[in-house]
C-alpha cells in the first residue's frame, strides 16, 4: 500500500509518474497524516508536474497554516469530502465529532487563499434526500466544483449494505435536484457511479 511506503520510495514513484503524467493526486487513506507530505508536494513541483491535488477528509484544513505551507509547497488544487448539510448528518456518516465544523473551516480557509475547492460527497441512504441542501451549503462555502458519489458496496458498506446503500431509482431525484443548481450557479457539478436512464437530460454530467 502507498501509505506504508516511506518518502524516498515516494519520491522515486513520484519521478516514475511524471514520465507520463503532468497532474498527480495525494490520496489514502487519510494523506494529511504524513509527516512527510509538505516534502513530498515540493518535489512533485520541482518534477514539473502542473496539477498538484489533495484528496482528503479535509480536516486539517481547519488549520489555515496547514493550508498556507502545501499552497507555498505547491500544491494548487483540494479535494476536501462533505458529507452532509449539518454536523449531525455530517458527523454520523464519518463518525468524527466535530468533522463538519473542521471540513467546512477548511473548505473557507482554501477559498480565502484562492485555491480552487472541489469537493466529493458519497450518496447514502442516510444523505440521499438532502443532496439539494447539500449543494445549496457548497454553493454558499463557494466551492468550484462538486461531486455527488453514488456508494461503492465494498468493505463496511458491502456488510451493511440495507442500511448504506439506497435504490437508484429514490436517489436519482435529488440528485438532479442538486445537480441542477450548481448548473444555474455556473458550478462544475458531476455524479459518478448513476446509470445514464436515471438522469436523463443530464448524462454529460455522469462519471463511470
Amino acid at each position: 500500500r502507498l501509505a506504508d511506503l516511506d518518502t524516498a520510495e515516494l519520491r522515486n514513484r513520484l519521478a516514475d509518474a511524471r514520465e507520463h503524467a503532468d497532474s498527480i493526486v495525494f490520496t489514502g487513506g487519510e494523506v494529511t497524516l504524513r509527516n512527510d507530505l509538505v516534502e513530498l508536494v515540493s518535489h512533485a513541483r520541482e518534477l514539473g508536474f502542473v496539477t498538484i491535488q489533495i484528496q482528503t477528509n479535509g480536516r486539517m484544513f481547519a488549520y489555515r497554516k496547514n493550508c498556507e505551507e502545501l499552497v507555498a509547497a505547491g500544491a494548487n488544487e483540494f479535494s476536501p469530502a462533505l458529507h452532509g448539510h449539518t454536523a449531525e448528518l455530517h458527523d454520523y456518516l464519518t463518525r468524527a465529532k466535530g468533522s463538519f465544523v473542521q471540513t467546512s473551516r477548511g473548505i473557507r480557509n482554501l477559498k480565502q487563499l484562492g485555491q480552487p475547492v472541489i469537493t466529493n460527497s458519497v450518496i447514502t441512504r442516510s444523505n440521499y434526500r438532502h443532496l439539494p441542501a447539500l449543494a445549496r451549503l457548497l454553493l454558499q462555502l463557494d466551492v468550484d466544483q462538486y461531486q455527488f458519489a453514488f456508494v461503492h458496496p465494498l468493505g463496511t458498506a458491502q456488510e451493511g449494505f440495507n442500511a448504506v446503500v439506497p435504490r437508484l431509482a429514490l436517489v436519482a431525484r435529488y440528485v438532479a435536484d442538486g445537480l441542477d443548481l450548481g448548473i444555474r450557479a455556473g458550478r462544475v457539478v458531476m455524479t459518478e457511479a448513476i446509470t445514464p436512464c436515471f438522469l436523463p437530460g443530464r448524462e454529460r454530467y455522469i462519471a463511470e
